[in-house]
């Protein structure tokens, strides 16, 4: 799975993992970071995101980073904004209101490029990774943010032989094994989500289907 495989997601519409309405999970548990107006947040491989306008929307600063220039296009159209755009390193860089996506290898990104973000969002990047790039992803995240930075992670488990991914199944033992040692690890939720709103994962022979929801506190 390389940068070519999304590019040709995103040029074909198989968007599949784009949802239509704000994740219920991050409505219900982004208050419990307590964190100030303004804060920052960073929301790796962003794609166009509704999650991305409604946390703006709550007065957060958000920091969406993509591979995929037709992504931050759409997501700064569909919500009838005209961003900034420019090149700053590696990236290119769409700006507007609070929301600014950089296009480019999330890889790339280093401590400089994230020292104010005092949070983090994943509903849709670790699950993205294959098994031999969920850990240096998890790395990658470390050696960019500050210690101090608190996070909410949403997870999809299933038997991962019964399906090809992305999405990819992350289990709970490998969540706080990979986690662990930089963030408290606190489960919020879980739900079963295998039913006819999920038909494609039933069409792909699925017989279980765990969502779950994760705080990712500052160690004490």
């Amino acid at each position: 799975m390389d940068e070519a495989f999304w590019q040709r997601r995103w040029a074909r519409n198989e968007i599949g993992f784009h949802l239509n309405e704000v994740n219920p999970y991050l409505r219900r548990h982004w208050p419990s970071l307590k964190l100030a107006q303004g804060a920052r947040v960073l929301v790796p491989l962003c794609g166009k995101s509704l999650d991305m306008a409604w946390l703006a929307d709550q007065g957060f600063a958000v920091l969406g980073v993509e591979l995929s220039e037709r992504a931050a296009e759409d997501f700064f159209s569909e919500h009838e904004l005209v961003p900034d755009v420019s090149v700053q390193g590696e990236f290119k860089v769409y700006r507007a209101g609070m929301v600014e996506i950089r296009c480019g290898d999330f890889f790339a990104m280093t401590p400089a490029d994230v020292a104010d973000c005092q949070a983090l969002y994943d509903r849709a990047a670790l699950i993205a990774l294959p098994a031999d790039m969920r850990q240096r992803y998890v790395n990658h995240l470390v050696s960019i943010l500050a210690p101090n930075c608190q996070g909410l992670l949403i997870t999809l488990d299933y038997q991962q032989e019964q399906m090809s991914g992305p999405p990819f199944a992350v289990s709970d033992a490998e969540v706080r094994m990979s986690l662990s040692a930089h963030w408290k690890v606190d489960l919020l939720e879980r739900a079963n989500v295998l039913n006819e709103s999920n038909w494609r994962f039933l069409q792909r022979g699925l017989t279980r289907l765990e969502e779950s929801c994760y705080r990712l506190g500052e160690l004490s």
